[in-house]
């Protein structure tokens, strides 16, 4: 037989007509994949996730987002124009040019100025409490959007926290824990340098281990350690894990976002979230300036701050994730009006900045007053909560959601905080 002969009791007329027959049906099917394809690809662009740039230490807003010229608390920096209706400090001029994204919620007035409670009580929504564990952020929406996660076939785990270990998850449990990685990229932990014989036998060790506790019945937490070993070795050997690595960035996208820690964690924080990571957080500590604030500002946090942040609404703007991606901005508090005998500011929670934007919030604007020296709120105050509701409100979860902690009481998202309307107008 011919390499081109017809099968047993097929003639050639049959057997071209069977050809064509499965052809026809085939280019439906390619249709499907190809439809199917498309579809994924929809799916990565248009999925949810959140960043927040943590300014640990307490930033002084006032000399950044809600400047008091002339006042004698408003210090020497001058506000400039930007491509919103609101000014900004002029030491953050790239910023400026982004602020159409961006909005300003100027009337914050919060009661904890302590950096533990403040850290805790803006991380979560609820001040901190001896007796139950809150979740943060970054583990509510990873909860939240975990069918979002699993459709996405998303490996690297839902919150990831870039140079610093930000608020844990609460009653909600190990699986939405914090993924803690250095702005350089590394995994802590991930690199064993063991062969993978060596490494299989190791983890098939921890895994006996893990089904032993289990089945002793000692309560969730050997079942939330069991999910994390097999999600680390599924991420060990994952190619998303590409996603962490900056350095494969063309060398001008790296230098527009900066070559510093903070820098290299918000162009990891874009490329965490084209990923589909729900949930991102970047820290910038420093910024508690009790003394020679100004000279700080201008000479290392503004410069580092405004390179990045900038480059970052950039870059989500030009690919298309902005309209999906949420953006919050903000430290456990402000700083003090007055300045104080060593041309520093204090602790301050009255009235102070926080800035959001992305995922479908307005840009551009200014969201409450302070007076004339910075000192009280004069329109309504906004809390924590309120600025969580509207972020969860943006990336569409449902504020009517309610928890069950550990203990057994109900504890309804965001802690009941209300949506900042003026941002959904």
């Amino acid at each position: 037989m011919s390499l081109f002969s017809t099968p047993s009791g097929m003639t050639r007329r049959h057997f071209m007509a069977h050809v064509a027959g499965a052809s026809a049906l085939a280019l439906p099917a390619m249709q499907f994949t190809k439809a199917l394809a498309a579809n994924s690809q929809d799916l990565k662009k248009r999925h949810k996730s959140a960043i927040m740039l943590w300014m640990g230490g307490g930033p002084a807003t006032i000399d950044i987002w809600d400047l008091k010229p002339g006042a004698p608390t408003g210090g020497p920096f001058q506000p400039i124009a930007t491509s919103g209706n609101a000014q900004i400090s002029e030491h953050m001029p790239m910023t400026a040019r982004q602020m159409h994204n961006l909005a300003i919620i100027r009337s914050m007035s919060t009661r904890e100025a302590d950096h533990t409670r403040g850290r805790y009580y803006m991380h979560t929504g609820y001040v901190p409490n001896p007796n139950i564990e809150h979740p943060s952020y970054g583990s509510v929406v990873a909860h939240e959007l975990d069918d979002q996660s699993k459709s996405l076939g998303l490996e690297i785990p839902p919150f990831v926290s870039v140079g610093g270990g930000s608020v844990g998850p609460g009653f909600l449990g190990m699986t939405f824990a914090p993924f803690v990685v250095g702005a350089d990229g590394n995994v802590r932990n991930l690199q064993m340098g063991l062969d993978q014989e060596r490494l299989m036998q190791r983890m098939n060790m921890l895994a006996s281990l893990e089904k032993g506790f289990i089945s002793q019945n000692r309560g969730d937490s050997a079942k939330d350690h069991a999910k994390i070993l097999d999600k680390t070795l599924q991420l060990m050997t994952s190619k998303q894990m590409e996603a962490f690595k900056t350095s494969r960035e063309p060398k001008e996208v790296q230098d527009r976002y900066g070559t510093t820690g903070f820098g290299r964690g918000c162009l990891m924080a874009r490329r965490l979230v084209e990923q589909g990571v729900p949930f991102v957080e970047v820290d910038l500590g420093g910024w508690d300036t009790h003394n020679d604030n100004f000279r700080a500002l201008e000479t290392q946090k503004l410069p580092e701050l405004d390179k990045a942040m900038s480059a970052l609404v950039e870059d989500l703007e030009q690919r298309g994730l902005l309209p999906d991606t949420a953006i919050i901005w903000m430290g456990e508090f402000g700083r003090t009006p007055r300045i104080n005998g060593n041309t520093g500011r204090d602790h301050w929670a009255r009235s102070w900045s926080v800035v959001v934007g992305g995922a479908g919030m307005k840009g551009g604007i200014a969201v409450g007053e302070t007076n004339a020296d910075g000192t009280n709120v004069e329109t309504e105050p906004y809390s924590s909560q309120d600025v969580m509701a509207s972020v969860l409100k943006a990336l569409g979860i449902s504020l009517d959601t309610t928890f069950t902690s550990k203990n057994g009481r109900p504890m309804k998202i965001a802690n009941s905080g209300k949506v900042i309307k003026e941002l959904f107008a």
